[in-house]
């Protein structure tokens, strides 16, 4: 909330890990006040203008794959709440993920399970 490093205090809307992303922040203040954001707008704590509008530009892409991948009819009568949920878990999987990739030098030709060695 603050913009200070997040220090041990968590939040995951209605602690589902496996629906809403998790927020860290750096006071019990600033955890109280962005739960109560994520309250008021079902999970999402930060999302920008700019974010709302790349998320509402995926939907095509989105619907692309799901008809190439034969699932559309699945999903043909989802609300677009549903659908951007579904965009945002994908991207902020993503992104965190790429995150915590960032501290570690990759090395080409091997597996990403593969030991590190320093």
């Amino acid at each position: 909330m603050c913009s200070r490093e997040a220090r041990g205090f968590g939040y995951v809307h209605r602690l589902r890990h496996d629906e809403y992303p998790y927020h860290g922040f750096c006071s019990m203040r600033c955890l109280d006040a962005g739960a109560e954001i994520a309250r008021r707008t079902n999970g999402m704590i930060d999302k920008t203008a700019r974010e709302a509008r790349a998320i509402k530009d995926a939907r095509p892409l989105f619907a692309e794959a799901l008809t190439a991948l034969g699932l559309m009819e699945h999903f043909y009568h989802r609300t677009a709440e549903d659908i951007d949920r579904l965009i945002e878990a994908a991207v902020t999987g993503y992104v965190d993920s790429m995150q915590r990739q960032a501290g570690v030098k990759e090395r080409t030709g091997t597996a990403l399970d593969d030991p590190i060695p320093f």
